[in-house]
């Protein structure tokens, strides 16, 4: 009995020391977080103050956009084939209306298609 109790007591032992060392560096490593953590906080971040779109629903609205000009226009070049006979015509002019309609509907959207007209601009005489 007293050959285990002493191994025992020794594993223990050595299990105590890197136990407590690790709780001393998770200690430090706590107050270190906690005296940077109200110096970030007061000032403005650029994530929480922000009111747009996050990058990926930026992304999925510009995208269905696009892919929705190019639809329209296929649709409506088929019912215009259909309704006059002028196949393959008016799906390739409608087509192409379409990505262009997609294109600039993209550009409007992230802000490229010039400047939008807002009371600001007004300007009285």
């Amino acid at each position: 009995m007293s050959g285990n109790d002493t191994r025992d007591g020794e594993e223990n032992g050595r299990a105590a020391a890197p136990d407590s060392d690790l709780s001393a560096r998770l200690r430090r490593l706590e107050t270190q977080i906690e005296r940077k953590r109200p110096s970030a906080s007061p000032g403005p971040s650029s994530r929480s103050g922000s009111t747009g779109p996050s990058p990926l629903g930026q992304a999925m609205r510009l995208s269905t956009e696009f892919v929705a000009g190019v639809i329209a226009g296929g649709i409506l070049g088929w019912i215009f084939d259909h309704l006059l006979g002028t196949k393959p015509w008016g799906l390739i002019v409608f087509l192409m209306l379409g990505f262009v309609t997609g294109v600039y509907n993209v550009m409007r959207a992230s802000g490229f298609g010039g400047r939008r007209s807002g009371p600001d601009d007004r300007r009285g005489s």
